[in-house]
């Protein structure tokens, strides 16, 4: 479906180009015409902000994803593609939801850009199916029949702080690559940053380790396979992260219940931007208390216009876990 969105799109784009791109302003590139700045393009809110982060105001920095939009329904418009075209570093995920980009990126010109994909950045892991949730369907209907689908990876690389910063590593290289004149200010910014990181990381050590229990459970998708698998958490979700479905079965409502009954776990999760439904059922069952576990898949646009980062989302994130978790007694 994205593809063939993509196919007219481009076709649409192509003809915007010829006719009418010295016209076009583009808001979420806003740029200093008098300065000679280069441009990033970033698809979603973690690499934007990753990026802003090691460009320090010496860049122009956009994200495609309209604030407290669903990032895998994106569909890309005419103007996104312009972006893209126009830009020195473009940066995306990479995982199935991006097909889309790599369509577009055999259709045009990318030979004088920089290209980061996050997923090519870290040790990529499959989507796992724990007890208790719900696996989509295993096998796609086309025209010529049925056939299997391949292995889906988890796109949420960036959740790990670890991650992050293999991620920030490989940005900065590309920033280095696009401005040279700036490469030492980047690396420094970068280096910095990664100190953040590093603390962030220790934190979450700190908390995992002095913990009474490693199992948390989510009433919604689990986008953090990266993060449960750096710290060793143990947990039970109704769908893996990037599954489209939102409405659970009776069964893994149960489950979930049943879960939280038995090991006497004291917090359900939900995700950011979500209804929170599923997680308030399931603490009207249990008592658990009802806490959101930041993605940091998007933010909204309060929070975006606010200026929130990457590392106050992690940082609030270590505290929730921290109740969620417990700590161990003496």
């Amino acid at each position: 479906m994205k593809r063939a969105l993509f196919t007219r799109i481009l076709a649409i784009t192509c003809a915007a180009m010829l006719c009418v791109t010295a016209m076009i302003a583009i808001p979420a590139l806003a740029s200093d015409s008098f300065v000679d700045r280069i441009s990033v393009v970033a698809t979603i809110y973690p690499p934007y902000d990753l990026s802003r982060a090691v460009t320090g105001g010496l860049a122009d920095v956009a994200m495609l994803l309209p604030p407290g939009s669903e990032s895998h329904s994106f569909e890309p418009t005419p103007r996104d593609i312009l972006a893209i075209q126009d830009c020195d570093v473009f940066i995306y995920v990479g995982g199935e939801s991006d097909d889309w980009i790599n369509d577009m990126l055999d259709s045009l010109d990318m030979s004088a850009k920089q290209v980061v994909t996050l997923i090519d950045c870290v040790e990529a892991v499959e989507e796992e199916i724990v007890e208790g949730m719900e696996e989509e369907e295993e096998e796609e209907e086309t025209e010529e029949g049925y056939f299997a689908r391949e292995p889906e990876y988890d796109e949420h690389v960036w959740t790990s702080p670890r991650n992050a910063s293999l991620i920030v590593d490989k940005i900065t290289d590309a920033l280095a690559a696009a401005d040279p004149a700036n490469a030492d200010a980047y690396r420094a910014n970068a280096d910095a940053y990664q100190l953040e990181l590093d603390a962030l990381d220790a934190a979450f050590q700190e908390v995992v380790g002095s913990a009474e229990r490693r199992t948390i459970v989510f009433g919604d998708r689990f986008p953090f396979r990266y993060l449960a698998d750096a710290y060793g958490l143990e947990y039970y979700a109704a769908f893996p992260g990037c599954s489209t479905e939102t409405e659970p079965s009776a069964a893994t409502v149960k489950f979930l219940i049943d879960k939280i009954r038995a090991e006497d776990i004291p917090v359900v999760f939900h995700l950011e931007l979500s209804n929170k439904k599923m997680a308030e059922t399931i603490s009207e069952s249990t008592g658990a208390a009802v806490r959101l576990l930041h993605a940091a898949h998007n933010i909204s646009k309060d929070d975006f216009e606010a200026g929130l980062t990457y590392l106050d989302i992690q940082r609030a994130n270590v505290e929730t876990l921290r109740e969620a978790l417990g700590e161990a007694s003496e």
